[in-house]
């Protein structure tokens, strides 16, 4: 069963193979389970690091999601968009760290409790 989900195309080809067909539908609420993920973790951490990763889960949901409609209405507008989306993640996760380390350099760890003595 291990190497079944390790790769997508055997995971496709299995269910082809019960009858079933990875629909639109299997998309997003593949998305929706990988945003709700990253929600939670966003919501329950404290650790910088930790919560930029969720981000990312929760960025990566949407792609998902982005990428599953455009395919099912046959288009390029959702693939573009996550394009788009994907550059202002790099950009985040850039400015984002240089944050972390200048508040590592500071407070000496990542704690975002620690954040709250920075207010200037």
């Amino acid at each position: 069963m291990d190497m079944l989900l390790s790769s997508p195309t055997l995971l496709a080809s299995a269910l082809a193979s019960i009858g079933g067909e990875i629909t639109t539908s299997h998309y997003i609420v593949l998305s929706a389970l990988i945003f709700g993920v990253g929600l939670f973790g966003v919501i329950t951490r404290k650790n910088a690091v930790v919560i930029l990763m969720s981000l990312e889960l929760m960025l990566n949901g949407a792609n998902l999601a982005f990428v599953a409609f455009s395919r099912h209405h046959g288009n390029l507008q959702g693939q573009v968009f996550v394009f788009f989306i994907i550059a202002v993640a790099a950009a985040e996760a850039a400015v984002a760290l240089a944050i972390i380390i200048a508040m590592n350099r500071v407070k000496g760890s990542v704690n975002l409790d620690d954040a709250t003595e920075l207010k200037g």
